[in-house]
C-alpha cells in the first residue's frame, strides 16, 4: 500500500529526473545529431537518449534507493520496491529531426500500480505531473476537457505505421485509418505517445490513441492523464494477457473528460481483437 506522502515524494523525483538533461538537450535539438537504428529504419536512437538515461537513472538510484529503473535504452538496473519506467526521450524521431514534439517521461510504480510520473516538454518548458492526490502542469492544477461529440474532435495517433501493415494487412490497414480520417474533424500524427496523453490531460485535444506503446512510453502520463479526470483504455493487440497494468499493455484509447467517441472505440477494439484472435490461431 501506498501512502500519499511516499507518492508525493516520488512525484518529486520525477519531475526532477524529467527535467535534469533540460539543458544539454536543447542545445542538442535542432543541431546536426547523428543517428542510429535499432528495430528498423522506423525506430530511431541517438546519443543523446542514451546519456540522458545515464544520467536519470543514477539521479533516481541516489535518491530513491530503494528501486529498480527499467530504461528504454539499456534495460533493468537495481533492486528494490519502486519500479521506475524511464524514456530519456519519447519522440526520438522528432528531436532528431528539429521537430518541437518530444519530451522526457519518467513514471514509478509499487506492485503494478502507478502512483507518481512526469513528463516534461523541454522546447515549451511545460511540466506536467501526477501523484494519487491530482495532476498539475507547471504547479497549477491540470484539468481534462473534451468535445462530446467525436465528429467535432480532434484525435492525434501514431497509427498507422509499417508494423500495422504488416500485421493486419495494408487493404485492412487503410480502412482502420480511412474511418477515423472521415470520423474526426481533425487527425494529427504528431510522434510523441507520452506528450500526445498529456496534451489530452490538458484539453488541448480530445483523444488519443497508440498501437505499440511500451511501459516507458505511457506509465507516467496514464496517472497523469486519469487524475486530471480523463479515461485510459488499454488494448491487449495479441502481446499480453488480460489482466495485466494497464501501463503494460501495447496499445490504449485516451479520451478527455466528457468524450464518447464510439467509432474510434469500435475501430481500436476490432483492431486489438483481430491481433488476440491471431495470437491464439498461432498458439493452438
Amino acid at each position: 500500500m501506498t501512502d500519499i506522502e511516499e507518492s508525493r515524494r516520488l512525484r518529486a523525483v520525477a519531475e526532477q529526473a524529467s527535467q535534469l538533461m533540460r539543458e544539454p538537450l536543447l542545445a542538442a535539438f535542432r543541431s546536426n545529431i547523428a543517428v542510429d537504428y535499432k528495430v528498423d529504419l522506423h525506430d530511431v536512437v541517438t546519443k543523446h537518449d542514451k546519456e540522458s538515461e545515464v544520467a536519470i537513472r543514477a539521479f533516481i538510484l541516489g535518491e530513491v534507493p530503494d528501486s529498480v529503473v527499467v530504461g528504454e535504452e539499456a534495460g533493468e538496473s537495481g533492486a528494490g520496491r519502486v519500479r521506475w519506467y524511464v524514456d530519456p526521450i519519447d519522440g526520438t524521431s522528432n528531436f532528431a529531426r528539429g521537430f518541437a514534439f518530444w519530451c522526457i517521461s519518467v513514471g514509478a510504480a509499487i506492485d503494478g500500480e502507478v502512483v507518481a510520473g512526469a513528463v516534461y516538454d523541454p522546447v515549451a518548458d511545460k511540466l506536467f505531473s501526477a501523484d494519487l492526490t491530482g495532476a498539475w502542469l507547471n504547479g497549477e492544477p491540470l484539468r481534462s476537457r473534451a468535445i462530446a461529440d467525436e465528429r467535432h474532435a480532434t484525435l492525434i495517433t501514431g497509427y498507422p505505421v509499417a508494423r500495422d501493415f504488416r500485421r493486419d494487412g495494408q487493404e485492412q490497414t487503410l480502412a482502420n485509418f480511412g474511418e477515423l480520417v472521415e470520423t474526426f474533424s481533425t487527425l494529427r500524427r504528431p510522434g510523441s505517445g507520452a506528450l500526445s496523453l498529456c496534451h489530452v490531460a490538458a484539453g488541448w485535444v480530445d483523444a488519443s490513441a497508440g498501437f505499440g506503446s511500451n511501459p516507458w512510453d505511457v506509465a507516467a502520463a496514464v496517472l497523469i492523464l486519469r487524475q486530471a479526470g480523463g479515461s485510459y483504455y488499454p488494448l491487449t493487440l495479441g502481446k499480453v494477457d488480460a489482466g495485466v497494468p494497464d501501463f503494460m499493455c501495447p496499445g490504449y484509447v485516451a479520451l478527455g473528460e466528457g468524450a464518447d467517441y464510439p467509432t474510434l472505440m469500435r475501430v481500436a477494439r476490432r483492431i486489438s481483437d483481430g491481433r488476440d484472435a491471431a495470437r491464439a490461431r498461432d498458439a493452438a
